[in-house]
């Protein structure tokens, strides 16, 4: 999959990493595991340029680091579409193949990005938790906010397994496990399919669902910090109901009360 002899030779922008484990959640989503560079730094929650070779130049796309930023390996979740340029060849991906790794990680959804708070929300959709995936396993999230709450909201109840063993991992982790300590708490939802809780992420927030189901009161931007990753219609409503509530959005350069990831693959 990946460059032979006959190939020009790579760009200065990206190195040649191999993929260490593969596995298939459902006949759309996957993830995979690839070698971290000795060099490779990022923060946890932030993005990164990933792709393999094309018709002589390199096929790139942002794809969300899934791995923490101490962890030594680099993971990532991924939907698979049959016409996509890059998910298309991407999700036949096996052990020992070789992937293209970009050198600059980036992204906004980062804690530096976000002003200091009691509770913090992790809303994704879709692969959408693959940041977040990031940054439960990030002892500074659990040190500088006593609660996170994950939501994770698919079409279909099978597309929540990631999530879920994610979820379970996190607790029996030796790193972070005693820190998480009750700090972390899950909800799942579904839209498609019948599930204990369903409905729209920005459903359950507007009608105050969420909150009943969790015992803690509606957001407020004095106490709450609120992380969205998702598709573009989630993003747009998401921003929009935590703005009318008076939050304001962060960036690297100027923390605030929520954040937006906008970087996304085809």
């Amino acid at each position: 999959m990946v460059p032979d002899g006959d190939s020009p030779v790579l760009p200065k922008t990206v190195t040649a990493e191999t993929v260490l484990d593969v596995r298939h959640w459902t006949d759309k989503l996957f993830s995979f595991r690839l070698t971290r560079p000795a060099s490779f730094r990022f923060r946890s929650g932030e993005f990164v340029m990933l792709g393999l070779m094309g018709e002589g130049k390199p096929l790139l796309r942002a794809y969300s680091i899934a791995s923490p930023s101490w962890d030594d390996g680099l993971d990532f979740f991924s939907i698979k579409v049959p016409d996509g340029p890059l998910t298309s060849r991407l999700q036949h991906l096996k052990e020992g193949d070789t992937i293209l790794l970009g050198k600059k990680p980036t992204g906004t959804l980062v804690l530096d990005a976000l002003k200091p708070g009691k509770r913090l929300y992790m809303l994704s959709t879709g692969t959408g938790i693959a940041p977040f995936a990031s940054l439960i396993r990030e002892p500074e999230a659990y040190e500088k906010f006593d609660q996170i709450i994950l939501t994770h909201t698919c079409r279909q109840v099978a597309d929540l397994g990631y999530g879920r063993q994610l979820v379970d991992s996190v607790e029996q982790d030796p790193l972070v496990g005693e820190l998480v300590g009750g700090k972390l708490t899950y909800y799942a939802t579904t839209t498609r399919e019948d599930f204990p809780t369903k409905g729209r992420i920005t459903d359950l927030i507007e009608n105050g669902r969420i909150f009943a189901d969790l015992g803690i009161a509606p957001l407020n931007p004095e106490e709450d910090r609120v992380m969205i990753c998702g598709s573009m219609a989630m993003l747009q409503d998401t921003k929009k109901i935590v703005e009318d509530l008076g939050f304001t959005e962060g960036s690297n350069a100027s923390p605030g009360d929520f954040v937006v990831e906008k970087a996304f693959v085809d």
